[in-house]
């Protein structure tokens, strides 16, 4: 049976997509049988397989990973079509226009979540390693019932999290206590540590702060990323430089890959997230 970890984030645009990508590429790179998972993700932003379509974030994923792209690594993608509506697509199909609504009340727990854990199986078969991208935030509490993205997701399959900050935003150690507050106490035992992503400046500016996270939520920060300049694909509608995956430049998309998860490395507890996954 292969392991699992989560990547969440306090907001969307936090960091979780590029921090899965780089893990990816730092885990394959150690020699694991890797793959990206994110049982559901909206965006229009999407790569089309040979007879599957899915977010690009996956696909891109999946070349840091060094695997093949799967329609499971996304089974749920939400295209939105504005007025609350959105296309459904199941393991990288179409299936059916759905309102919000209707999603979240007759879709999502049922039949969403179980097409969901069976990508998540299948992966698991082929792959020593899944590491999973959550969506948004996990303290969204009006949708937490509905939340399969997160920590109904990690709670099921047993995966440590991580929970990832943007820093350049502002906020972001209230973002992290507020957050964890919001998540019920099973669910916040579920959290291994937090990473603070786009830092400029000397990093020994935020030891106190972390020395009061841990007083606080008792959980500890597992790095400081710096603000990196990258030329990658991304897919998330408050970035206004949307870029889109093109297959012909997957040399260079590689490269950057590479460079990412270099500096990522440098910045993480690689060792305490490889215990985490024993």
């Amino acid at each position: 049976m292969s392991s699992t970890l989560m990547v969440q984030g306090t907001s969307s645009g936090a960091g979780k997509t590029t921090l899965v990508t780089a893990l990816c590429r730092i885990f394959a790179n150690s020699g694991y049988r890797v793959a990206p998972f994110k049982s559901q993700n909206m965006s229009n932003y999407s790569y089309t397989g040979a007879d599957f379509e899915i977010s690009q974030a996956q696909a891109i994923q999946a070349i840091a990973s060094r695997a093949e792209i799967s329609p499971h690594m996304n089974p749920i993608l939400l295209k939105p079509l504005g007025n609350y509506r959105s296309s459904v697509l199941l393991q990288g199909k179409f299936y059916k226009k759905m309102t919000a609504d209707t999603y979240y009340k007759k879709f999502v727990l049922t039949k969403g979540f179980q097409i969901a854990l069976e990508s998540l199986a299948v992966l698991q078969k082929k792959y020593d390693l899944i590491i999973m991208e959550g969506a948004g935030s996990p303290a969204e509490i009006n949708l937490q019932n509905y939340d399969i993205a997160n920590m109904l997701l990690a709670e099921k399959t047993k995966s440590p999290v991580i929970l990832v900050t943007d820093i350049e935003r502002g906020g972001s150690f209230a973002s992290l206590v507020g957050t964890m507050s919001l998540l019920s106490k099973r669910h916040q035992k579920l959290v291994e540590g937090f990473v603070i992503n786009k830092f400029k400046g000397n990093v020994n500016i935020l030891t106190p702060g972390f020395k009061r996270l841990k007083q606080i939520t008792s959980k500890s920060v597992l790095g400081v990323i710096p603000l990196i300049e990258m030329d990658l694909p991304n897919e998330d509608s408050l970035d206004n430089k949307i870029k889109l995956f093109k297959k012909q430049n997957t040399k260079k998309l590689d490269s950057e890959i590479e460079r990412l998860a270099k500096t990522v490395k440098k910045s993480l507890d690689i060792k305490s997230l490889e215990r985490l996954i024993q």
